[in-house]
């Protein structure tokens, strides 16, 4: 006995009664089958409904062989009546995310001839696949399209056409398909075939927003947002946008061009840096001309400011250079470099007698260690 599927019936349907058909337990609870249910089981880019069922927490909801198994935390008797009820602000958002990405597809079928090849509401946003490049450029005029298909405030059909019928129906789809065939009109934007839940009225969904499109497999992945989820991200965006205008004394629609100027002015700061710091590495290689081999320690020194900083004291100092840069809490990286020989073993003595760790080419090592500044110093002397 197939469930009798109540929310193809009403989609807006929250509260329902039905008799319990089975009840089984699985191994993350019980799987328990209706003779009708309003759950709309998880389905082409849908989510199955939650909610409760006879007192029972209802956790997921799948579909087999044309009945409906709810997965519920807790048994029910079998033969008995009992009152269901689904969570419906998620339901609801499901719901206007589907209508919208419909309406969407739509649009892009009639302006490009492409079909939708995936779909996936996720937990921001939706993702909409197409067979077709779709032009960044284009995103404003199709977002504006599809919110005037929703500020029309156009019925939505949802039903399935008799044999004779449908095939007098020109609807969108990736392939033929065999009757029945449940059919999803938004009158001027798409006739589709589809078995997800769907608004009544368009203006339910209440706002579209595309944020991107990206190449994707020859063709273009959109990235989407409706109703109130969409609201919930321009929200989001707005905030962290007032912030941002705040950081940079801007006007709020003018954060773009002062992102852009601090950038500019970054880059003129690290290029400064950058010569401040060959200057440094000059003079402190210079003061070490012909000392044999020398510790240095020094602060605040990246990565390459480190190797550099090494290689020019070794080429003055006629010995090793040893350049250490962090601090005794958090430990210290190295360079050890020098024009000749083998520094590998005195790598080796230094991770041995601290926690660390190195390696690099004969006369150039790099590494870290966990010690204190006198400790290394104290380490390096008593090799001399």
């Amino acid at each position: 006995m197939e469930t009798r599927k109540l929310f193809y019936e009403d989609s807006h349907l929250t509260a329902f009664s039905a008799r319990v058909l089975a009840c089984e337990a699985a191994p993350k609870g019980f799987e328990i089958v209706l003779d009708a249910t309003a759950f709309y089981p998880e389905g082409g880019g849908q989510a199955g409904d939650t909610g409760t069922l006879g007192g029972v927490r209802v956790l997921d909801t799948r579909e087999r062989a044309g009945r409906i198994v709810h997965l519920c935390d807790g048994p029910l008797t079998v033969g008995q009546t009992v009152a269901g009820a689904i969570d419906w602000a998620p339901r609801f958002l499901r719901m206007q995310q589907h209508s919208g990405e419909h309406i969407v597809s739509g649009i892009l079928h009639s302006r490009y001839g492409c079909h939708n090849t995936g779909f996936h509401m996720g937990a921001d946003t939706v993702t909409i696949d197409f067979d077709t490049v779709i032009p960044a450029g284009d995103l404003p005029a199709i977002e504006a399209q599809a919110n005037a298909a929703v500020w029309q405030d156009l019925p939505v059909r949802c039903w399935v056409p008799g044999p004779e019928e449908l095939e007098a129906v020109t609807y969108r789809t990736k392939r033929a398909l065999a009757w029945p065939v449940r059919i999803v009109e938004i009158p001027g934007f798409d006739t589709c075939a589809c078995c997800g839940t769907h608004v009544k009225r368009t203006g339910e969904i209440g706002l579209i927003k595309l944020f991107s499109v990206v190449g994707f497999r020859g063709g273009t992945r959109m990235e989407m947002a409706c109703g109130s989820r969409a609201l919930e991200i321009l929200n989001d965006a707005y905030d962290q946008n007032r912030l941002v205008s705040q950081a940079f004394s801007a006007k709020f629609r003018e954060t773009a061009a002062a992102a852009q100027r601090m950038n500019e002015l970054v880059d003129r700061q690290k290029y400064r840096l950058v010569q401040l710091r060959r200057k440094i590495t000059a003079a402190t290689a210079a003061a070490c001309q012909g000392a044999g081999d020398v510790v240095l320690f020094e602060e605040d020194l990246d990565g390459a400011a480190l190797r550099d900083l090494a290689d020019a004291v070794a080429a003055a100092c006629g010995g090793r250079a040893a350049v250490f840069t962090g601090s005794d809490e958090a430990g210290y990286t190295f360079c050890l470099a020098a024009r000749a020989g083998d520094l590998r073993p005195e790598t080796k003595a230094l991770t041995t007698a601290f926690p660390g760790r190195g390696g690099g080419k004969p006369t150039f090592q790099q590494g870290s260690v966990s010690a204190a500044k006198a400790e290394i110093e104290a380490f390096f002397e008593g090799r001399k």
